[in-house]
């Protein structure tokens, strides 16, 4: 049984990992919160990560960072 990677990341290592979705998964941060938008409604970030990974073939890494990206952005909106 594979163990998803923690989503609380330093503040650091997430800015490194958002700075380098685009090159890395050849799709921008927004058609990735779209995506996120559109899948399976899950409870929890970590659920939402696990499937962004297996899903897309993302590694956790960057699946719990856009994740964690995707949640901040709607906290955001909704202030």
């Amino acid at each position: 049984m594979e163990v998803p990677m923690s989503l609380s990341h330093s503040l650091e290592t997430q800015s490194k990992l958002i700075a380098r979705v685009t090159d890395i998964t050849g799709r921008a941060l927004p058609e990735w919160f779209q995506t996120i938008d559109n899948g399976p409604s899950f409870l929890r970030c970590e659920e939402r990560a696990n499937w962004l990974a297996q899903e897309h073939g993302l590694s956790h890494g960057y699946a719990a960072a856009i994740v964690r990206e995707h949640e901040r952005h709607r906290h955001s909106r909704r202030m």
